[in-house]
């Protein structure tokens, strides 16, 4: 691809970002921040932008190392990053990567809308699961916007290489990310070529990354490090006694994230001490028995936590308005301002909701629980789903060892 000078670079950079509809407001403020970039380029003789300039540019304009180094970064030092980021991201995929920016509505094309509307309808059809059906029409607009950005207005258009190109938009990305994404497009293109939209199989031709679950070691607190959190919640404040309760449902009972909260008055059954519901990932019922440490927790915030309010749902926040949490909510960072109080370091692994699912798994499988069990107790449709936390159990696995044959040096 041909490099552009920065000033034309800025100047098509300038009517995607029109295109995508930004706000006059929005325009001066990167206008400006533009303008100074330019002059700093003519003041060391660069015609072309690269990574490095920028670098230089925000290094000399804002200090950016130092205040990372000492810890002293603004929301407004990340904006400049962001600033730098967005015209490297355009020169090297002539698009601007949402993932910076925040948009209701990420289409406004009608073609591309009413694709998007029918793409849902079919996945629904196909009794998919309510969180995988957002999934995919999320992605799949992605990359419906990203086709618009490359000048593609028509889904008839689309070839192999500008599905190589919006992939390779995702190298910054965790390959499990990659792998979920990717996925969405293979069923979007899938649907395209279902509605002779699309001629070819351009379905089997991208390529998939290939992320089993049997490869990777789940994230697991242990003993110490889960009594530490828990130890530190305020169970004596509303949201601490409802935090307290969806901790135990996640790390006692392995609930997933999306199943705690959307768990009603009615999945409790309190004079048989069960708990049953239906799940949101495989659409199966599942029955689990009460322990009484969950049970006084969620009772506990019902009578003296939970604010008055008509809803069904059992966990709500508490901020007003006082309603259910969102579908995209993964209470990740509920998880992590409780690791910060209890100065629990945050980087070597995954700790949000869904390792505390891992944490329920691991803890029965070290009380010789069988592996059907769990695989029930979790609602897993496979036992093969299940194995993988046996890769945790570093005692099980010694029992698993074969005797190594011996070996002679050859004289």
């Amino acid at each position: 691809m041909l490099k552009k000078p920065l000033k034309e670079l800025l100047g098509d950079l300038e009517q995607e970002l029109l295109r995508l509809g930004y706000t006059e407001g929005s325009m001066n403020f990167y206008r400006n921040r533009w303008s100074k970039i330019i002059k700093f380029a003519e003041d060391r003789n660069e015609i072309y932008y690269s990574e490095q300039l920028g670098i230089d540019f925000i290094e000399s304009h804002y200090r950016i190392f130092e205040k990372d180094f000492d810890k002293t970064l603004s929301q407004k030092d990340t904006q400049e990053l962001r600033i730098i980021r967005m015209i490297g991201d355009f020169q090297l995929h002539h698009t601007v990567l949402r993932r910076f920016y925040k948009h209701r509505k990420l289409l406004a094309d009608l073609y591309y809308i009413n694709i998007s509307n029918n793409f849902k309808k079919y996945c629904e059809q196909r009794d998919y699961s309510k969180v995988t059906v957002d999934h995919y029409v999320k992605q799949s607009e992605r990359f419906m916007d990203y086709l618009l950005s490359q000048g593609v207005r028509d889904c008839h258009d689309i070839k192999l290489p500008v599905i190589n190109g919006y992939i390779r938009t995702l190298a910054s990305y965790t390959y499990k990310t990659v792998e979920q994404v990717i996925c969405s497009i293979r069923s979007f293109l899938k649907y395209l070529q279902e509605q002779e939209v699309l001629k070819t199989d351009l379905a089997s031709k991208t390529p998939m990354v290939q992320a089993r679950k049997q490869t990777r070691i789940p994230s697991v607190w242990t003993k110490e490090e889960l009594d530490t959190l828990i130890g530190v919640i305020d169970r004596g404040s509303p949201k601490g006694k409802r935090d307290y309760a969806m901790i135990l449902l996640a790390c006692v009972l392995g609930l997933r994230v999306t199943d705690i909260k959307n768990l009603t008055f009615g999945c409790f059954h309190w004079e048989e001490k069960k708990l049953i519901f239906t799940q949101s990932k495989t659409r199966e019922t599942v029955t689990l028995p009460i322990p009484a440490e969950v049970g006084w927790a969620v009772i506990d915030y019902l009578k003296y936590g939970r604010p008055k309010v008509e809803s069904q749902i059992i966990f709500v926040r508490h901020m007003a308005p006082f309603l259910p949490f969102s579908e995209s909510d993964h209470l990740s960072q509920l998880i992590r301002d409780y690791m910060r109080i209890a100065h629990l370091p945050t980087l070597k692994k995954h700790r949000g909701m869904h390792s505390l699912r891992h944490t329920a798994a691991s803890r029965m499988l070290e009380h010789d629980t069988p592996l059907a069990v769990i695989s029930d107790i979790l609602g897993h449709t496979e036992t093969d789903s299940t194995a993988v936390y046996l890769k945790v159990d570093i005692k099980k696995l010694k029992e698993c060892c074969l005797s190594a044959p011996e070996v002679y040096a050859h004289e």
